[in-house]
């Protein structure tokens, strides 16, 4: 019986996953919503709605909001006010450059009052949007304000924000991936044996 095998495929293959460095991953799982709030949808948020909302940071901040409560970031992106999202993807990325075991995301109930849609760079009302009777600003995914691509809200008045409960990065077991590498570590030896035969 004759094998046909590609040994750069499989070596790049074998080689592509990173194995030499234990580095842990990690996943981040939600539990029940609260009754009454809504979850993530792909349309802006309605005015005067309630949604549930994170807000990524570290061990240490969040030690402090949870203890005094949120305050108004002095500037940002969209001016002063609390920066939430209702995509969890967006807010585990917070702080940036920090490790993933020591972050925390706060997830909140926000009543996010009056809203504004903010879907470009200068927009008029990009940091004055509550001088016009807005409560929360919203910058939609995609629209090219955010690198990531995820929506991001700001709340002006902490007041609208109550907190529900902290979610903890999980560390995910290396024992798949390490059995991955070793399988495919096998057949690149069984290739290269039956090469050599």
């Amino acid at each position: 019986m004759m094998f046909s095998w590609n040994l750069s495929e499989v070596f790049t293959l074998t080689n592509s996953l990173s194995y030499s460095d234990p580095v842990m991953e990690y996943q981040w799982t939600e539990r029940d919503l609260p009754d009454g709030v809504v979850r993530l949808g792909a349309s802006e948020p309605v005015s005067h709605s309630t949604y549930v909302m994170y807000h990524g940071t570290s061990s240490r901040n969040a030690r402090s909001i949870l203890a005094s409560g949120f305050c108004q970031s002095a500037d940002g992106m969209l001016g002063r006010g609390v920066y939430l999202s209702r995509d969890l993807n967006k807010a585990r990325c917070y702080p940036a450059f920090h490790p993933e075991s020591d972050q925390v995301v706060i997830r909140v109930k926000v009543n996010v009052g009056k809203v504004i849609a903010i879907n470009y760079q200068n927009h008029p009302f990009q940091k004055s949007w509550h001088e016009y009777g807005y409560d929360t600003a919203w910058v939609p995914p995609m629209c090219g304000m955010v690198n990531c691509g995820l929506e991001e809200d700001c709340v002006w008045d902490p007041r609208r924000i109550e907190i529900i409960d902290t979610i903890n990065p999980q560390p995910v077991s290396a024992g798949i991936l390490a059995a991955g590498v070793a399988v495919l570590s096998g057949i690149a030896l069984l290739a290269l044996a039956l090469v050599k035969s």
